[in-house]
């Protein structure tokens, strides 16, 4: 018998009591299960579905394995996923970018992130960073911001992902300032150009800066969380500067194809979550620039739906519309 025949069985009995529920739950999983991964290898959402993933095959009996599928800003990878059954074998590591920011940016994705996918458990969460060269006159942002007023100039804003342009957006919105935005392929380049001078103000990943800010070629003005930094507790947020309600995240977590099943999702969330609450998890996590998403489902969507909705209205309020 087919497993979407199985499937349906299953379904039908569960109509009729519990047991069927927990017997589905049992039978997953029995296969290997694919993380498909929408960045080449070394960034972090790969490094986290690979250290997690290997977590996760000792954890449910199965290889969990990483397959990445860059390009397209995510496309590529998320077409791979809804193209699969949705059984829970197929899982999609999404980020910010392709789930809560380009539905915002782009009026005909091929995909709703939200109608599409559910959510199964969160990886890592981070926060943006605002960074000049390490000698600059500016060493807060306040000073900075004053300055660019003073002499009614522009503040061209570096930045590499359309999450980035938005926040660059919203700093502008926020500090009643005029913001030129410089796009770039990467972090990396974005902060060569910063340190040498040929950038004045970029926004960056707060994981990809620590080595140059703790070496002194860049210095961070701000961050974009709700709390400081544990690596960076001197630099402020952006809150605490007095801008209420600016405060933003990047993400890692995992989701399925909406229509998968409920008791396979939560086997997933729940083995996720006992991962990264082992120690082995905990150690890798110590390691990390990014705090561990404790997420569960239904958490993950209300947080991705909030960040969707935050970034809709700095779109709407900075004139950008979607194309």
């Amino acid at each position: 018998m087919k497993r979407r025949q199985v499937l349906s069985t299953i379904a039908s009995m569960a109509a009729l009591g519990a047991a069927p529920a927990v017997r589905a739950q049992a039978s997953y999983p029995n296969r290997p299960i694919k993380i498909i991964v929408p960045f080449t290898a070394g960034s972090g959402a790969d490094s986290g579905s690979r250290v997690y993933g290997d977590m996760l095959t000792k954890v449910l009996g199965q290889p969990v394995v990483v397959e990445n599928r860059p390009g397209a800003s995510g496309l590529i990878a998320i077409q791979a996923v809804r193209s699969a059954p949705a059984d829970g074998y197929t899982v999609f590591c999404g980020t910010n970018t392709p789930m809560c920011v380009l539905p915002v940016l782009n009026r005909s994705l091929p995909y709703d992130p939200f109608k599409d996918f559910r959510p199964v458990h969160g990886f890592g969460i981070g926060v943006a960073s605002f960074i000049v060269k390490g000698d600059s006159p500016f060493r807060t942002l306040p000073d900075l911001i004053a300055a660019v007023k003073r002499d009614k100039r522009t503040l061209t804003v570096g930045n590499y992902s359309d999450g980035y342009m938005l926040i660059g957006a919203w700093l502008g919105l926020a500090a009643g300032i005029p913001v030129t935005h410089v796009p770039y392929k990467g972090g990396a380049q974005l902060q060569n150009d910063v340190m040498a001078g040929a950038l004045e103000f970029g926004i960056n990943d707060l994981g990809g800066i620590i080595e140059n800010v703790k070496g002194g070629r860049l210095r961070c003005l701000a961050t974009t969380g709700a709390q400081r930094d544990r690596m960076l507790t001197d630099v402020p947020t952006m809150m605490e500067l007095g801008f209420s309600d600016f405060e933003s995240y990047t993400f890692s977590s995992l989701f399925v194809r909406s229509e998968t099943p409920d008791d396979v999702t939560n086997r997933l969330a729940d083995a996720v979550r006992t991962v990264m609450n082992s120690p082995e998890g905990k150690a890798y996590q110590a390691t990390q620039p990014s705090l561990p998403m404790m997420m569960h489902t239904k958490e993950l969507g209300d947080f991705q739906r909030k960040e969707f909705e935050r970034f809709r209205k700095v779109a709407q309020a900075a004139g950008i519309q979607p194309k």
